[in-house]
C-alpha cells in the first residue's frame, strides 16, 4: 500500500482513480503534492494528471449516480476537508464495483458524510452571493475579494456572469490566491502576481479606486446604521446569519 501524490486538481484526483484501477493499486492515502510529507517507512507514487483519463472516469461515474447527485464528487472535493480524497475514493470504488445504486445508501458512512459535506459547501457558496461586495476601479472594473471556508468560487461565477453581464469584474479568493475575470465576453481563471489590494481584507489601493466609490461605501454604512435598530440588536443571531469571517469584506461592518 502506497501514498498516492497528485497535483491537487479535481482532474488529477480522477486520474488517480483511473490509475488505481489500471495498476491495481490499493492506496493507503491520497494527498496533494503540496501536503505530502516524506516518510522513511512508506512508499509514495506520483501520478501525473491526464485529462483524457480523468474525463473517462468522470463520464463513467456520472452514469452510476442519481441525477441529483451528479455534482456530489466535485462539490465535496472542493470542500478541501482533511481525508476527502480517500473518502471519495472509497465511495467511487464501491459505486463502480456494485450493480446497485450506492449514492442513496445513507447507511454507508462515506455517503452520509459526503452528503453532509455537500450541504456545507453549497451553503458557503450561497453566502458568497449574499456577502460579496464590489469596489469600482478607475479602469471601470469591479473588484471583490473573499476568503470562503471552502473553495466555492467555481459555483458562483455563473450567477455573477448573468447578473453583471454588462460590467467587467474580478472576483478573487484571497485564501487560495486565485480568482475569475469577466471581460464582457468570457470568464477566465486568473492568478494575480502583483496585487493592488490588501491581502487581508481585499481593499483596493486608494490610487486605483474610482472617486465615487468611497462615497458609495459611506452611504451604504449610513444606510446600514439607520436600519439597524440598537434596542433590537441580537449579536448572536447576526453572527449566525452573517459569519464573522465575512465582516472585514463588508463596508457596512467596517466603521473605520
Amino acid at each position: 500500500m502506497a501514498i498516492i501524490r497528485y497535483d491537487g486538481t479535481f482532474a488529477g484526483f480522477l486520474t488517480v482513480v483511473f490509475e488505481c484501477y489500471a495498476r491495481k493499486l490499493n492506496p493507503a492515502d491520497i494527498c496533494k503534492e503540496t501536503a505530502f510529507q516524506e516518510s522513511l517507512f512508506g512508499e509514495s507514487i506520483r501520478i501525473e494528471t491526464d485529462e483524457k483519463k480523468a474525463h473517462r472516469v468522470w463520464k463513467g461515474f456520472q452514469q452510476k449516480l442519481h441525477p441529483r447527485n451528479r455534482e456530489l464528487p466535485f462539490r465535496t472535493f472542493l470542500s478541501e476537508e482533511k481525508g476527502i480524497e480517500m473518502r471519495l475514493y472509497r465511495f467511487m470504488r464501491r459505486t463502480f464495483d456494485s450493480n446497485k445504486r450506492i449514492d442513496t445508501d445513507f447507511a454507508d458512512s462515506d455517503v452520509l458524510a459526503l452528503k453532509k459535506i455537500e450541504r456545507q459547501v453549497m451553503r458557503e457558496s450561497m453566502r458568497i452571493l449574499e456577502f460579496l461586495r464590489f469596489q469600482q476601479t478607475i479602469d471601470n472594473i469591479y473588484f471583490a475579494a473573499v476568503e470562503p471556508q471552502y473553495d466555492v468560487l467555481p459555483f458562483t461565477i455563473d450567477h455573477f456572469r448573468k447578473r453583471f453581464a454588462d460590467q467587467q469584474w474580478i472576483i478573487y479568493d484571497l485564501k487560495r490566491d486565485y480568482g475569475f475575470f469577466y471581460d464582457l465576453q468570457e470568464v477566465q481563471e486568473i492568478n494575480l502576481n502583483e496585487k493592488s489590494f490588501s491581502t487581508h481584507d481585499g481593499k483596493l489601493a486608494e490610487n486605483i479606486v474610482m472617486e465615487d466609490e468611497l462615497l458609495y461605501q459611506t452611504l451604504w454604512k449610513n444606510y446600514f446604521n439607520h436600519v439597524n435598530i440598537e434596542e433590537r440588536k441580537n449579536a448572536k443571531l447576526q453572527r449566525q446569519h452573517m459569519p464573522r469571517r465575512y465582516w472585514k469584506f463588508l463596508p457596512e461592518k467596517n466603521q473605520a
